[in-house]
């Protein structure tokens, strides 16, 4: 198949961009694989565990900059299932993203930062927009009546995988190879989105990641906001990414240490 080359279809969005859409509040649906294993789990306890979770997320965007954050559940987002292990009662809680977590992007400047809550401290992760090698397909569909067109792209890397051994949760490195394959339209020539922000010229409304581990869909758009509300997130340590996910194994193994409370299974997708 033909590819179409990503500048050309940007140069064509720069042309027309004063008569088009450049900001706005979009509400995405996001459906998300469970990835946990337990050796020797009972039956029973597996068929307690959701296979999916299901939540949605709001990203406001307007001057080149985007502001993305989860939005608060329908219903209970804590879960526990209880199992016997080796005599013992193991009790797990299944955990979301943090409700107050943001991640607020500057499109043009290439930077990302993000509002991470862990245990009792809250973070500030900075980060750059880390571009992929993105191809365009030829593929278009239609999303809440726009016309998009279809990139693809693999991100090659690593990624924790927790597990529980002996009633204890470990966390361990697998490799983790990421293909993406996004819809965006350039009617909007803002390059927003629920994920990989910055890297495509017009706003993302669906993606999906390995083949449906995780997926976003947009339900609906609005084309007026207020733009004040888009504005780089206060309070916290700031920290990188790779030093963010240290913290997390901090605070996972004090918690065994201390008999902390229940092993928890944290959902994919944030």
């Amino acid at each position: 198949m033909k590819k179409i080359g990503i500048v050309a279809v940007a140069a064509l969005c720069m042309q027309v961009a004063a008569a088009q859409q450049t900001e706005g509040k979009i509400i995405y649906e996001r459906t998300s694989e469970i990835q946990f294993r337990m050796a020797g789990m009972p039956e029973e306890m597996q068929r307690q565990i959701p296979r999916t979770r299901t939540d949605k997320i709001e990203v406001l965007f307007a001057n080149n900059q985007s502001l993305r954050k989860q939005l608060p559940p329908e219903e209970a987002d804590d879960q526990t299932f209880a199992s016997e292990d080796g005599g013992r009662r193991v009790q797990f809680r299944m955990v979301g993203p943090g409700a107050d977590d943001v991640t607020f992007t500057d499109l043009g400047k290439g930077t990302i930062v993000e509002s991470r809550e862990l245990g009792t401290k809250k973070f500030l992760v900075t980060d750059s927009v880390n571009k992929l090698n993105w191809k365009l397909t030829g593929e278009t569909r239609t999303i809440l009546g726009y016309s998009c067109q279809q990139a693809i792209a693999q991100r090659i890397g690593t990624r924790m995988q927790p597990s529980v051994v002996n009633g204890q949760v470990k966390r361990e490195v697998v490799p983790d190879t990421a293909n993406f394959t996004a819809w965006f339209t350039p009617a909007i020539p803002v390059a927003a989105g629920p994920e990989i922000q910055g890297q495509l010229p017009g706003l993302i409304l669906a993606i999906d990641i390995n083949n449906g581990r995780t997926v976003y869909k947009a339900l609906e758009l609005s084309p007026k906001i207020d733009a004040a509300a888009i504005k780089e997130p206060k309070g916290g340590k700031k920290i990188t990414q790779q030093e963010f996910r240290e913290e997390q194994d901090k605070l996972m193994q004090d918690m065994q240490r201390n008999g902390g409370g229940r092993p928890m299974i944290r959902r994919m997708g944030n």
